[in-house]
Formats: structure tokens, C-alpha cells, sequence
């Protein structure tokens, strides 16, 4: 630790003293930097610019990073030097924040300071390179003291990761996020009026129960909470009945299954609410059969909750399938033999044994169907007709006629609130009590068949379904296959070829059809932000489920921040807070990677919290007694375990970034144009076949990504044993 304690320190004093401090318009690719690094403002160094151009609030911060070297350098003891670097590197990180916060594009950003040191001549615009590793190489340091001190056992790779995770999450969803909800304390002209949440939050349309009376409808409080709970409870059993088909039945077509399950969470959110207008609504195909042959007249039932609730049981039972697939899976059979020896029938056994060590993954499951729910913003506003939520009422704030922010961010603190009822009735709910079933004990058996009784249930529950849900896709896929739905059913491939034309010349393929700029795009960066969002949400998973320290619920809570507000806050957020500095990255493909993998890593943090809690620390401290290290520890005896969760991380990862429309509407621009909002421009426009076949080219895209990233992740294989489930009866 000594010796990295130097390497950063060394690393650190290099980046203030070769690199440029601040951004540059042009990159670091040009190199055209390099000649201006001791005489050019823009393109200075961090000593340069404390010595020759005026910026004394920058040597603070350079003397910390010097102070850390020489306390690497000095003969100390491991936890004098634990100290040191605590007390230079964690000085250093707090300088450097001050002097980032306080300094902006017009000088001092804080009145305060103004009156106290006067006006100042010199500006301060987005870091650049030096100042990022700078900031890198203090947080690094600071881990290394942390664990000389012995913190987290002593061992630096987990301070080090939890200084990533809480670093990365206090920067990138706490800030964004309390910056815009801090608006929700302040009036018109930004000054602050801590009663105005009051009067915002105290309207008859928020908390009106005029529905239970019959006169009127409910507040949009109560409508999303009953749509929340409704969603949450329904999502979850829908996804325990298609996980208890795949592991624990002989059902012949499970492959099948898989991919239906999963259809729903790769379709962009407003196409399965556009299909089941087409179904249902009063000029869809099924009130015009049952007008036709019954004399029924068509009516609008599925605008309102029963549509809204319909289109998110299928956008979101996927992820509680993803959820629960590991955790049945990792039901360890040992303990359901030994109940079956002691003369327990297959159904007490099911009900008193299974059931009871799933409780983890069912708990995670609501908690994603919930959060899910009073979050999604698509499937009400195109369903929701007059029955109002939360998030609808804070895009109408936002890019209404009323423009309001400061409601848009009371709203959204109420979302927090409920978001926080759930998270810790999800954890009274768990408890305190051991769920591991999976242990180093070689192999377990084989899973115990279903009985009969809950066989026929999850059948009954998921076939149907899996059916509706064929019919769906098979109604989508039409649509873009016929010239104007609901008026020319004419056969065309038109809406393909505009989108997807490819033509070819002297000088290559030219990429000539309309969606392909945008069809690319997306692709680079969802693959990109995939493999981190699965990366950092299992990392916090392990350290929140295998490590002890304070403030542990704090940080998972502040894991589910960007989870639990709507996209379009988040994306509002997002401008705020990244469109000045410190960090300048609005309308570059950073904020919009950055915003794919913190609004999306809570499913991958929850997916691992569940499976991580089946597996006995016994692993860890096996591995521990043959002299592993965490690391090795974590990559080659805990992550093997983890293979379903890591898929579903990656799978969500990958998709929600491809389909995610209102998070990122606000960030996308002409250079880094994305396909859902493509998508939905053509539907403003009417051009619903080409928006229903772009739709379809990326589900295929995404049907693949998903099999590659199973073949790439593999199974798990939890003993030695492969027979396939009979169904043997009780």
C-alpha cells in the first residue's frame, strides 16, 4: 500500500503539472495543447495557472497532492501513514470542492463571498484532464489511508471501492438530484422560502379523495400510489410464476418462454401503450369485432388505470423476472429433501421452505415494480386520460405552459418519499434473518419438482399472459409492415427501406436510410454504459451485503435516488447541474453515458443484493483462510455465483439505455441524436410505420444482444448433477 500510496502521489503531481486543468473545446486529441501549457490561459497546467495567470485558489489543492507524496515517502508506521494521507489526501479532496464550487464562469458563485474577498478579475470554467486525475489521485489516496488505518479489514481494494461507489454516486445521482430538488425551497428569483413547498404541495388535485365518494376523482398522490402497489404486487407474482416455470417444471418450451418474458423490457415505452390502443382502444380491433358481432359499443376503458396498469405489468414484469430467476434458482435442494424426510408433502414443503428463503428476491422484486411504477412517465401519457400521477403532473410543470419548476421539485420530493415507504418496508420485510442456501458444501441435489397445485398456478398465471403477449408483438410487427395502419392495409416494406436503406459505391457502403445516424449512436453508447451500470450496481451490492460500516443504509438508499424520480427530472438535473462548472459536459456523449448508467444500475444493485444474501459467508471466509484477498475473493468465488444477476444487470443495462425516452430527452443533441427520440419525433409526426418498424429493427437488435451477453456470461452451476426437472407427482 506504500508503494501505491506513492504512485498516486507521483501520478497526482504529474497531471497538475504537464496536463491541462481545464477543459479544452478541442480535446486532448489534437495535442495542439501541449506548446500552450505554460503560456496559454485556456490550456495551462494546474501550477501554471496558480503561479503565472493569477488562479491562487489552485495551489491549496497542489500543496495537499505534494503534502501526500511526502508522507508516502517518509519511514512511518502503517497507521501513521494511514493518517497522513487521511489528513492530506481527505484535505486535498475538500479543497479541491471548495475551490470548484465557489469559482465560476462570472467569479464567486456565492454572494457571501463576494462581500467577504471583493470582486475578482479572473473566471473558472469545466476541468479538464489534470484536474480529473488530480481529483482521482486524492480519492485513491484517501482509500490507502482509510485502510492503514484498518478500515474495512485492512484491505485497500475494498476502500477503494467504496470510495469509488460512494464517490461516483454522490457526484452523479445526489447532486444533480438535490440541486433541482433544492428549487422546491425557493421562488421565481432563486431566493430561498422553505414554506413555499407548503402552499406548492397543498392543492386538492395532489390529495383529493372526492373518489371515494364517488363524486369526482382522487388526488394524483393516491392514483399513484394505488397504481404503485398495484403494479408492484402484480409484477412480482407474474415474475415468480414464469422463474418457477423455467427452473422448477418440465414445461417443453422454456426457450420460448424466456424470450417472451423478456419482450416487453426491449420495446421502447410509448410502442407497447400504441399497441394496445390498436387492441383496445374505441377504434381498436376488438371493439370493432365485438361492435360487429355482438352490437357492443366501442368505449374507452383502457385510458385510465386499467390501461396504465395493463402497459406496466408488461413493461415491468421482465425485471422481476430478471430479479427472481437467480434467487429460484439458488433455493438450495438440500433443505427441501430434509423437509421431505421428515414426512413433509411437496406443498408444505414448497410453502414452509421455498417460499420463505425466496423472500429476499420477492422483497426486491416489489421494491423494483414499485419504484418502477410511480417513476415511469410513458405509459401514463399515453394512457392515462384523465386518471393523473405524479410524474405526469411534473412534466406538465416542466414543459408546460406554467414552466414551474419549483412544483416540478416539490412533486418530485413527494415520489422520494413514497420511494422511501417502500424501501423500508421492503427491509422490515427481510429482516435481520439469514437467507443463504448456497455454501461450499459441494453438490446440493436437484431441484424439487413443483407440486401440483403450484404448477397449475403459475400456469395458469404466466400461459396466458405469454400469450396476450404474443399477440401483442405480432400486431406491433404488423404495423410496420403495412402502409397506414387502421386505413391502408396494403403489404410494404417502405417504412424499412426509408429507415434502413443502405446503398453502395465506389468509395463503400453509405449509410443512407434515416435512422441509421441515430441507430448507431445508441448502440455505441448503450454498450458502452452497460458493462459499467452491471459493474458498479453488483460492486455496491457486494459491499452493502458483505461488508459492515456506517451510514450503509444511507448509501443504498442514495443508490435508488435517480431510480425513484421520473426521467424528466433526472434529465432537468442533468442540465442544471453539468451545463456550468465544475464539470461542463452538457451536449457531449459523457452526460448522456453518465445518465444511462446511474438511472439504471439500482436493478443490477438490487438483482445482486438478492442473490448475494443466498450465498453463505462461509465462501468468503474459505477463501479468506487460503490466503485470498478480496478481490480474488470477490472475481473467482462470489462472482461465478452471481452469473443470472450479472446477466440481468447487463441485459437492463444494455436495453434501458436503447429504449430510455425521457431521461434523456433533454440531453440529446444534433451530434448525438438517440433512437427514442427519433422514434418519437416520427410519431409527433404522424409517420407511425416508421416508427413502429425502427421500434421492431431494435428489438431484434436487442433479442440478440441479449442471447450473446448469455452465451458470453454462461449458466451457473450450482452442483455436478444436470438431469432435467421431472414432473413427478406427490
Amino acid at each position: 500500500m506504500s508503494r501505491a500510496a506513492l504512485s498516486w502521489s507521483i501520478a497526482g503531481l504529474l497531471a497538475a503539472v504537464l496536463l491541462p486543468w481545464y477543459g479544452l473545446e478541442d480535446g486532448l486529441g489534437s495535442g495542439a495543447w501541449i506548446a500552450g501549457l505554460w503560456s496559454s490561459e485556456d490550456a495551462a497546467s494546474g501550477l501554471a495557472q496558480s503561479i503565472f495567470f493569477g488562479r491562487w485558489w489552485l495551489a491549496p489543492t497542489l500543496a495537499a497532492s505534494l503534502g501526500c507524496l511526502v508522507v508516502s515517502l517518509l519511514p512511518l508506521a502503517p497507521a501513521r501513514r494511514g493518517t497522513g494521507l487521511l489528513i492530506a489526501g481527505g484535505g486535498g479532496v475538500v479543497l479541491f470542492a471548495a475551490q470548484a464550487f465557489a469559482v465560476g464562469l462570472r467569479g464567486w458563485n456565492a454572494g457571501w463571498l463576494l462581500s467577504l474577498l471583493g470582486e475578482m478579475e479572473q473566471r473558472q470554467v469545466g476541468i479538464g484532464a489534470g484536474a480529473t486525475i488530480v481529483l482521482i489521485a486524492l480519492l485513491s489516496l484517501v482509500s490507502i489511508g482509510l485502510a492503514l488505518r484498518g478500515a474495512f479489514g485492512g484491505d485497500a481494494f475494498v476502500a477503494g471501492a467504496m470510495t469509488t461507489v460512494t464517490a461516483s454516486i454522490l457526484l452523479f445521482t445526489a447532486w444533480p438530484i438535490l440541486h433541482i430538488l433544492a428549487q422546491a425551497f425557493q421562488d421565481q428569483d432563486g431566493a430561498l422560502r422553505p414554506l413555499l413547498i407548503v402552499d406548492r404541495l397543498a392543492e386538492s388535485k395532489i390529495w383529493s379523495l372526492r373518489c371515494l365518494a364517488g363524486s369526482g376523482g382522487c388526488g394524483v398522490v393516491w392514483n399513484t400510489l394505488f397504481l404503485a402497489l398495484c403494479c408492484g404486487v402484480g409484477s412480482t407474482v407474474l415474475g415468480l410464476s414464469f422463474a418457477l416455470i423455467a427452473t422448477r417444471t418440465s414445461f417443453g418450451f422454456k426457450k420460448i418462454l424466456r424470450v417472451l418474458t423478456v419482450l416487453p423490457i426491449i420495446t421502447p415505452p410509448f410502442v407497447i401503450g400504441l399497441a394496445l390502443i390498436l387492441l383496445f382502444g374505441r377504434s381498436g380491433l376488438v371493439n370493432q369485432l365485438l361492435d360487429w358481432s355482438f352490437g357492443v359499443q366501442p368505449t374507452r376503458w383502457i385510458y385510465g388505470f386499467p390501461g396504465v396498469l395493463l402497459a406496466q405489468l408488461f413493461a415491468f414484469t421482465p425485471v422481476a423476472f430478471l430479479v427472481l430467476i437467480g434467487v429460484v434458482e439458488g433455493v438450495s435442494p438440500t433443505l427441501e429433501e430434509a423437509s421431505q424426510t421428515l414426512r413433509a408433502n411437496r406443498w408444505d414443503t414448497f410453502v414452509t421452505i421455498s417460499l420463505p428463503l425466496m423472500r429476499p428476491g420477492l422483497a426486491n422484486a416489489f421494491l423494483v415494480g414499485f419504484i418502477e411504477s410511480i417513476a415511469d412517465f410513458g405509459n401514463p401519457i399515453v394512457l392515462g386520460g384523465n386518471f393523473g400521477v405524479l410524474s405526469t403532473e411534473i412534466y406538465f410543470a416542466v414543459v408546460g405552459a406554467q414552466l414551474d419548476y419549483g412544483r416540478a421539485a416539490a412533486l418530485a420530493l413527494l415520489l422520494l418519499v413514497l420511494a422511501l415507504g417502500a424501501f423500508f418496508l421492503q427491509r422490515r420485510i427481510v429482516g435481520t434473518r439469514s437467507y443463504a442456501t448456497i455454501s461450499g458444501k459441494g453438490d446440493s441435489g436437484l431441484a424439487t419438482p413443483l407440486p401440483d397445485a403450484a404448477r397449475r398456478v403459475a400456469h395458469w398465471i404466466a400461459l396466458p399472459w405469454a400469450g396476450f403477449t404474443l399477440l401483442l408483438y405480432g400486431f406491433i410487427l404488423m404495423g410496420g409492415l403495412v402502409k397506414v395502419w387502421g386505413r391502408d392495409y396494403t403489404p410494404t416494406l417502405d417504412h424499412y427501406a426509408k429507415a434502413f436503406s443502405i446503398e453502395f459505391s465506389e468509395g463503400g457502403v453509405i449509410w443512407s436510410g434515416a435512422a441509421w445516424n441515430s441507430f448507431w449512436t445508441t448502440v455505441e453508447l448503450a454498450a458502452i454504459a452497460a458493462p459499467i451500470t452491471a459493474a458498479l450496481g453488483l460492486l455496491a451490492a457486494w459491499l452493502m451485503v458483505r461488508q459492515r460500516f456506517a451510514g450503509r443504509g444511507a448509501l443504498e438508499f442514495a443508490t435508488m435516488l435517480s431510480f425513484a424520480v421520473p426521467g424528466t427530472v433526472i434529465g432537468v438535473a442533468y442540465v442544471f447541474a453539468f451545463n456550468v462548472p465544475p464539470l461542463e459536459i452538457t451536449g457531449t456523449a459523457l452526460i448522456i453515458v453518465l445518465c444511462f448508467v446511474f438511472r439504471n444500475m439500482t436493478v443490477g444493485l438490487r438483482a445482486g443484493v438478492a442473490a448475494m444474501s443466498q450465498i453463505d459467508r462461509s465462501l468468503d471466509e474459505a477463501s479468506a483462510t487460503l490466503r485470498g484477498r478480496a478481490p480474488q475473493t470477490l472475481f473467482y468465488v462470489v462472482m461465478p455465483l452471481l452469473r443470472p444477476a450479472i446477466v440481468g444487470a447487463l441485459v437492463y443495462g444494455f436495453v434501458r439505455a436503447v429504449t430510455t425516452v425521457s431521461a434523456v430527452v433533454f440531453l440529446v443533441t444534433a451530434e448525438y441524436d438517440l433512437a427514442t427520440t427519433y422514434i418519437i419525433l416520427r410519431v409527433i409526426n404522424g409517420d407511425y410505420g416508421l416508427a413502429i418498424a425502427y421500434s421492431c429493427a431494435l428489438i431484434v437488435l436487442m433479442l440478440a444482444v441479449i442471447l450473446l451477453i448469455q452465451f458470453l456470461v454462461g449458466d451457473r452451476r450450482l452442483g455436478r448433477r444436470a438431469l432435467p426437472v421431472q414432473g413427478v407427482r406427490a
